[in-house]
Protein backbone atom coordinates (compact mmCIF):
# COMPACT_ATOMS: atom_id res chain seq x y z
CA UNK A 1 0.00 0.00 0.00
CA UNK A 2 1.15 3.37 -0.87
CA UNK A 3 -0.42 5.30 1.61
CA UNK A 4 -0.73 4.71 5.74
CA UNK A 5 -3.59 3.40 7.53
CA UNK A 6 -3.47 6.18 9.84
CA UNK A 7 -2.33 9.77 9.80
CA UNK A 8 -2.39 12.18 12.99
CA UNK A 9 -2.04 16.05 12.65
CA UNK A 10 -1.95 18.57 15.56
CA UNK A 11 -5.94 18.56 15.67
CA UNK A 12 -7.01 15.32 13.61
CA UNK A 13 -7.19 11.27 13.21
CA UNK A 14 -7.38 10.75 9.31
CA UNK A 15 -8.25 6.54 8.67
CA UNK A 16 -9.69 4.81 5.73
CA UNK A 17 -13.75 5.09 6.00
CA UNK A 18 -14.87 1.67 7.37
CA UNK A 19 -18.36 0.08 6.57
CA UNK A 20 -18.82 0.70 11.36
CA UNK A 21 -18.69 4.61 10.48
CA UNK A 22 -22.04 4.81 8.75
CA UNK A 23 -23.70 5.10 12.08
CA UNK A 24 -21.68 8.13 13.18
CA UNK A 25 -22.10 9.29 9.44
CA UNK A 26 -25.22 9.51 8.51
CA UNK A 27 -26.50 11.50 10.49
CA UNK A 28 -23.23 14.16 9.46
CA UNK A 29 -24.75 13.51 6.01
CA UNK A 30 -28.31 14.28 6.76
CA UNK A 31 -27.56 17.32 8.82
CA UNK A 32 -25.51 18.93 6.14
CA UNK A 33 -27.08 18.38 3.17
CA UNK A 34 -27.81 21.62 1.78
CA UNK A 35 -24.11 23.15 2.84
CA UNK A 36 -22.68 20.01 0.54
CA UNK A 37 -25.10 19.54 -1.99
CA UNK A 38 -23.74 22.10 -4.37
CA UNK A 39 -20.30 20.87 -4.23
CA UNK A 40 -19.93 17.21 -3.67
CA UNK A 41 -21.21 14.26 -6.06
CA UNK A 42 -24.10 12.48 -4.71
CA UNK A 43 -22.21 9.18 -4.74
CA UNK A 44 -20.06 10.80 -1.87
CA UNK A 45 -22.06 12.91 0.48
CA UNK A 46 -25.91 12.01 0.34
CA UNK A 47 -27.29 10.42 2.94
CA UNK A 48 -28.60 6.99 2.43
CA UNK A 49 -29.95 3.84 4.47
CA UNK A 50 -27.36 2.52 6.69
CA UNK A 51 -26.70 -0.84 5.20
CA UNK A 52 -26.17 1.24 1.54
CA UNK A 53 -24.47 3.73 3.30
CA UNK A 54 -22.52 0.99 4.78
CA UNK A 55 -21.63 -0.48 1.58
CA UNK A 56 -20.73 2.59 -0.03
CA UNK A 57 -18.04 3.43 2.82
CA UNK A 58 -16.84 -0.09 2.18
CA UNK A 59 -16.42 0.95 -1.83
CA UNK A 60 -14.14 3.49 -0.49
CA UNK A 61 -12.00 0.81 2.23
CA UNK A 62 -11.83 -1.53 -0.35
CA UNK A 63 -10.24 1.39 -3.58
CA UNK A 64 -7.91 2.86 -0.50
CA UNK A 65 -6.50 -1.05 0.15
CA UNK A 66 -5.97 -1.39 -3.79
CA UNK A 67 -4.33 2.29 -4.23
CA UNK A 68 -6.84 3.48 -6.74
CA UNK A 69 -8.09 6.47 -4.36
CA UNK A 70 -7.37 7.17 -0.57
CA UNK A 71 -10.01 8.49 0.84
CA UNK A 72 -9.70 10.03 4.52
CA UNK A 73 -12.25 9.85 7.06
CA UNK A 74 -11.51 13.03 9.44
CA UNK A 75 -12.15 12.87 13.03
CA UNK A 76 -11.22 15.70 15.83
CA UNK A 77 -8.64 14.55 18.22
CA UNK A 78 -9.95 15.92 20.75
CA UNK A 79 -14.00 14.06 21.03
CA UNK A 80 -13.79 12.00 18.36
CA UNK A 81 -16.50 13.65 15.98
CA UNK A 82 -16.32 13.02 11.92
CA UNK A 83 -15.69 16.16 10.95
CA UNK A 84 -15.41 15.35 7.18
CA UNK A 85 -13.09 14.05 4.68
CA UNK A 86 -9.87 14.03 2.86
CA UNK A 87 -9.13 12.15 -0.06
CA UNK A 88 -5.98 11.91 -2.98
CA UNK A 89 -6.78 10.62 -6.37
CA UNK A 90 -3.94 9.56 -8.94
CA UNK A 91 -4.32 11.79 -12.41
CA UNK A 92 -3.01 12.65 -15.36
CA UNK A 93 -3.93 15.55 -17.83
CA UNK A 94 -6.92 12.88 -18.84
CA UNK A 95 -8.41 12.68 -15.61
CA UNK A 96 -8.12 10.60 -12.77
CA UNK A 97 -6.65 7.48 -13.44
CA UNK A 98 -4.47 4.05 -11.97
CA UNK A 99 -1.88 5.00 -9.65
CA UNK A 100 0.56 3.66 -12.65
CA UNK A 101 -0.57 6.28 -15.37
CA UNK A 102 -0.40 9.18 -13.03
CA UNK A 103 1.61 12.24 -12.72
CA UNK A 104 0.34 13.77 -10.64
CA UNK A 105 -2.10 13.69 -7.78
CA UNK A 106 -5.85 15.73 -6.74
CA UNK A 107 -6.52 16.72 -3.22
CA UNK A 108 -10.57 16.82 -2.44
CA UNK A 109 -11.97 17.43 0.81
CA UNK A 110 -15.39 18.35 2.15
CA UNK A 111 -16.30 19.53 5.93
CA UNK A 112 -19.46 19.16 8.20
CA UNK A 113 -20.76 23.31 8.01
CA UNK A 114 -20.24 23.26 11.88
CA UNK A 115 -16.61 22.77 11.56
CA UNK A 116 -16.01 25.35 8.80
CA UNK A 117 -13.85 28.33 9.15
CA UNK A 118 -11.12 26.58 12.11
CA UNK A 119 -8.51 25.65 9.22
CA UNK A 120 -9.42 21.95 9.51
CA UNK A 121 -9.67 21.56 5.89
CA UNK A 122 -6.36 22.97 5.15
CA UNK A 123 -4.76 20.85 8.03
CA UNK A 124 -5.66 17.62 6.68
CA UNK A 125 -4.82 19.24 2.70
CA UNK A 126 -1.40 19.38 4.10
CA UNK A 127 -1.25 15.98 5.22
CA UNK A 128 -1.95 15.13 2.14
CA UNK A 129 0.64 16.93 0.24
CA UNK A 130 3.14 15.60 2.14
CA UNK A 131 2.01 12.01 1.64
CA UNK A 132 1.82 12.66 -2.19
CA UNK A 133 5.71 13.77 -1.30
CA UNK A 134 6.41 10.00 -0.71
CA UNK A 135 5.05 8.48 -4.02
CA UNK A 136 7.14 8.17 -6.78
CA UNK A 137 6.44 9.74 -9.97
CA UNK A 138 4.15 12.73 -8.93
CA UNK A 139 5.21 15.86 -9.57
CA UNK A 140 2.61 18.20 -8.13
CA UNK A 141 -0.67 18.15 -6.48
CA UNK A 142 -3.97 19.97 -7.64
CA UNK A 143 -6.97 21.24 -6.31
CA UNK A 144 -10.33 21.77 -8.07
CA UNK A 145 -13.07 23.97 -7.40
CA UNK A 146 -15.80 25.28 -8.62
CA UNK A 147 -15.45 29.19 -9.21
CA UNK A 148 -18.92 30.03 -6.88
CA UNK A 149 -16.90 27.95 -4.18
CA UNK A 150 -14.47 30.77 -2.63
CA UNK A 151 -14.12 28.88 1.05
CA UNK A 152 -12.93 26.10 -0.69
CA UNK A 153 -10.48 27.86 -2.92
CA UNK A 154 -8.98 29.66 0.37
CA UNK A 155 -7.73 26.33 0.92
CA UNK A 156 -5.26 26.57 -1.98
CA UNK A 157 -4.29 29.80 -1.84
CA UNK A 158 -3.82 29.60 2.18
CA UNK A 159 -1.36 26.38 1.11
CA UNK A 160 1.11 28.41 -1.18
CA UNK A 161 -0.67 26.61 -4.16
CA UNK A 162 -1.00 28.72 -7.39
CA UNK A 163 -3.79 29.21 -9.72
CA UNK A 164 -3.19 27.13 -12.54
CA UNK A 165 -6.15 27.11 -14.61
CA UNK A 166 -9.73 27.43 -15.04
CA UNK A 167 -11.86 24.74 -17.00
CA UNK A 168 -15.29 23.53 -17.87
CA UNK A 169 -16.14 20.30 -16.36
CA UNK A 170 -18.69 18.03 -18.25
CA UNK A 171 -18.48 15.62 -15.31
CA UNK A 172 -19.66 18.44 -13.10
CA UNK A 173 -22.82 20.20 -13.18
CA UNK A 174 -24.79 22.99 -11.35
CA UNK A 175 -28.54 22.47 -9.11
CA UNK A 176 -29.18 24.23 -12.74
CA UNK A 177 -27.98 21.23 -14.86
CA UNK A 178 -25.15 24.26 -16.02
CA UNK A 179 -22.16 22.99 -16.75
CA UNK A 180 -19.52 24.17 -14.05
CA UNK A 181 -16.27 25.96 -14.42
CA UNK A 182 -13.25 24.59 -11.66
CA UNK A 183 -10.31 26.58 -10.67
CA UNK A 184 -7.06 24.55 -11.01
CA UNK A 185 -5.06 24.80 -7.97
CA UNK A 186 -1.35 23.25 -8.49
CA UNK A 187 1.64 23.17 -6.30
CA UNK A 188 4.54 21.33 -7.17
CA UNK A 189 6.36 18.25 -5.04
CA UNK A 190 9.71 18.99 -3.48
CA UNK A 191 11.12 15.86 -4.74
CA UNK A 192 9.56 16.75 -8.64
CA UNK A 193 12.22 19.63 -8.76
CA UNK A 194 9.66 22.77 -8.42
CA UNK A 195 8.25 22.11 -11.57
CA UNK A 196 4.41 21.84 -12.57
CA UNK A 197 3.21 19.83 -15.64
CA UNK A 198 0.84 21.01 -17.80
Amino acid sequence: MLAPNEIRTSRLLLRPWRPDDAGQLLPVLEANRSHLDPWIPEHVAAPAPLPLLAARLAGFGAAFISDREWRYALFALDDGRVLGEISLFPRSPDGRVPYSSADRAEIGYWLRADATGAGFASEAAQAMVNLAETMPGLGHVEIRCDVRNGASAAVPRRLGFELADCVSDAGVSSESGAEVTLQVWARPLAHAGGQVAS
